[in-house]
């Protein structure tokens, strides 16, 4: 009993916390152009915050043109939900409708809370809980945020035009543990700073994922070597 109970109250703490920035990315992705409706329908369907950001950062600096593009660079940070999904299949052992339940609920916070508990049956838990946590904090934030943002208006006349970049910095930092990811990280900041020149929004950030996946490769290669 103590063990669940420790596991649901990580979970719910995480939930609140992740949730939080549901305001931001509400608030950031209707003075970019999306009406609450499309946003909240993002934030339900897409369900990754880190992709989101994206998307409505593209979008805030390329217009409803960029869609493409903010596709693109959505898909590109949501692919590590993929190795995740891979991860906890055999933990989870799925079978049936809740499979594709689980797939939406597989994001950073439930994988982590999940691994880090010990014995299969607390990491299940960890998973749900936190999974179903996120899930329902971050939408009702978005939509609170989204309100808010209809109330602000121009988002440059707050500075906020530049706001999407930096939430979605708060929340990629913390993982930026070890050298790999160090550099990794700087290798994008670079390209996409130095591409944004001359090429249209949403390019630049594509051409920072391509150029992280060659320097892995090419590392890959020479650990193998």
């Amino acid at each position: 009993m103590k063990s669940a109970n420790s596991v649901r109250a990580a979970s719910v703490g995480v939930g609140i916390a992740t949730g939080l920035y549901g305001i931001s990315f509400g608030a950031l992705s209707v003075t970019a152009g999306l009406d609450i409706w499309q946003t909240q329908v993002l934030s339900l369907l897409m369900f990754s915050g880190g992709s989101q950001f994206a998307f409505v950062g593209v979008i805030a600096s390329g217009g409803l043109g960029s869609v493409p593009s903010a596709i693109v660079s959505a898909w590109l940070l949501g692919i590590r939900n993929g190795f995740y999904a891979i991860r906890m299949a055999p933990i989870l052992d799925l079978q049936g409708w809740r499979k594709p339940l689980a797939a939406q609920l597989t994001i950073d916070e439930s994988t982590a809370v999940s691994l880090s508990r010990d014995g299969v049956e607390d990491r299940r838990k960890g998973f749900w809980y936190t999974g179903i946590s996120v899930f329902i904090f971050w939408n009702l934030l978005t939509l609170l945020g989204a309100f808010a943002g209809e109330l602000i208006g121009n988002p440059e006349q707050y500075g906020l035009d530049a706001a999407a970049a930096a939430a979605f910095v708060a929340l990629v930092w913390p993982r930026l543990e070890g050298l790999l990811t160090s550099v990794a990280a700087i290798v994008a900041l670079v390209v996409a700073v130095f591409t944004s020149i001359w090429l249209p929004a949403g390019l630049p950030v594509i051409l920072a994922g391509l150029a992280v996946v060659i320097l892995a490769n090419l590392i890959y290669r020479g650990d193998k070597a």
